[in-house]
């Protein structure tokens, strides 16, 4: 089954892990992808994406969403609309 996010995350990370909490709260599916163990990960949150701050949290099913930090408005967002799906 395809997950609806994807969270780039890094250890000891509070914000990654608040967001990934709030996803499992609400059943919002998600891969986790650990920056520091995939270097092309870290190359695209970077580069292509232009983040700084982890957590990065991506839409799978529309690239043009996403964001970085920790940001209640948009987790809230994807809550409501993973649950009407």
């Amino acid at each position: 089954m395809a997950t609806a996010y994807t969270v780039y995350t890094k250890p000891n990370c509070r914000n990654c892990d608040r967001t990934k909490e709030y996803f499992d709260s609400n059943g919002v599916t998600y891969t986790t992808v650990d920056i520091t163990e995939v270097p092309a990960a870290l190359e695209y949150i970077t580069t292509e994406l232009g983040y700084s701050q982890a957590p990065v949290i991506v839409n799978n099913s529309d690239d043009q969403d996403h964001w970085s930090g920790l940001r209640p408005d948009k987790l809230v967002q994807a809550a409501m609309s993973h649950k009407a799906a």
